[in-house]
């Protein structure tokens, strides 16, 4: 049986793992792709992790290359590609390098990977995901942004250690931008079926939603010197694995919305369906008045990064 494609497009320190993590699942044989001057580190990489193949008895091909044109045909396409914001750096800096970048993606995943799944992780992602989604002119259902598993994973974390309770029997959902303006919705918070707000208090509650809304920035101010790898290649991994074995899984992701929540034309996090199709629904919530005031002011944030954009 044919093995699934994988290309991993960035092979930093999410690239890496992530690589690994595919393998240890055994989803498809994987391609890394990075800059010419990087070509050495992702073969490396790629042959580190195909090494250590026998420890687990995982069967799939590894590779590295700096040739965009090696991802052809690949089944799934993640991003992760892009240049971090260093001091000095305005955040229209990093926008414009950024946007740059993806655009030679999203020319060449158009070209080479037509029919693939993208995922897009690169940031400020809210605006990059909709530029790959304008450049490429690839099916909706076909590019989503990764942004909402990973805080929705960090929810569900907060929770469980807030708790003392297992992180298995949490269900949560995050709505909104990639940031501080993101909406963990309480109203629909779970744990074992049980309301989060027959559980906790309103001070332990506030406590969670602020880490979850700043969680990027903890771990940037802990690691000193770089920002999360292992959570964001995870979140990625199971969005690969919802795609590839069609396991229609719910994920909040940056999908685009046609009137969805009343949002159009925007790329935002949203409750998503992931199948073989790529995002095959968005499902709609009910949310109470204060959720639907901080998703309209989420949604001010991301048109106004979007606007940015100069293609």
């Amino acid at each position: 049986m044919k093995r699934n494609k994988i290309a991993l497009i960035g092979g930093g320190q999410i690239g890496g793992i992530l690589a690994l993590i595919c393998a240890q699942k055994e989803l498809g044989d994987i391609i890394i792709v990075d800059i010419p001057k990087a070509e050495g580190m992702v073969k490396g990489k790629a042959l580190d992790i195909l090494e250590s193949n026998p420890h687990d008895g995982y069967d799939v091909n590894i590779t590295g290359s700096s040739k965009l044109s090696d991802i052809k045909n690949a089944d799934v396409v993640a991003i992760t590609a892009g240049v971090p914001r260093k001091p000095g750096m305005s955040r229209e800096d990093l926008l414009e390098i950024n946007i740059n970048i993806i655009s030679e993606i999203a020319i060449n995943v158009k070209k080479y990977s037509p029919n693939a799944f993208v995922i897009v992780v690169s940031n400020p992602l809210d605006a990059i995901v909709y530029a790959f989604h304008k450049i490429s002119g690839l099916p909706k259902n076909k590019v989503v942004g990764m942004a909402g598993a990973l805080d929705n994973a960090r929810f569900k974390a907060f929770i469980a250690m807030e708790t003392g309770l297992s992180v298995q029997d949490v269900a949560c959902i995050v709505l909104g931008g990639h940031g501080p303006t993101m909406i963990p919705l309480i109203s629909s918070a779970s744990i074992g079926g049980v309301p989060l707000l027959d559980i906790l208090n309103s001070d332990q509650i506030d406590k969670i939603v602020m880490r979850v809304q700043h969680a990027g920035t903890e771990l940037v101010q802990l690691y000193g010197n770089g920002s999360a790898f292992f959570s964001p290649a995870s979140s990625i991994v199971e969005m690969i694995e919802a795609n590839i074995k069609d396991k229609k899984r719910v994920i909040p992701s940056a999908a685009l919305c046609e009137g969805e929540y009343g949002i159009n034309d925007l790329f935002i996090g949203v409750p998503t369906v992931i199948g073989k199709d790529g995002v095959e629904k968005i499902i709609e919530v009910k949310l109470n008045t204060a959720e639907q005031k901080a998703l309209e002011k989420t949604v001010k944030t991301v048109k106004k990064t979007v606007e940015e954009i100069r293609f």
